[in-house]
């Protein structure tokens, strides 16, 4: 099992989160977005090696937080919250 580290609540075990995705900006407004567009924001990832941030959730606490990671080694780098003023 790996450790997490929830900005929240600290270190806690892997299993207590969830994988939301990659960040990135949303199209706006969508009624401006042509389908490709669109297509490539749901469908399509950068998938890098190496360092990633990726948001994640802890569903103990309920919060989500941008959380470094190597994608070759699985080790965690480091968290941070994603709320504004925070």
């Amino acid at each position: 099992m790996q450790i997490f580290p929830c900005p929240f609540c600290g270190p806690r075990d892997e299993t207590e989160f969830q994988y939301i995705g990659e960040p990135k900006a949303r199209p706006e407004p969508a009624e401006e977005v042509s389908d490709a567009a669109w297509a490539e924001y749901l469908y399509f990832n950068a998938n890098p090696k190496g360092a990633s941030r990726e948001i994640w959730l802890h569903f103990t606490c309920m919060e989500s937080f941008a959380m470094t990671r190597d994608t070759e080694t699985n080790a965690v780098i480091g968290s941070e919250v994603l709320r504004p003023g925070s």
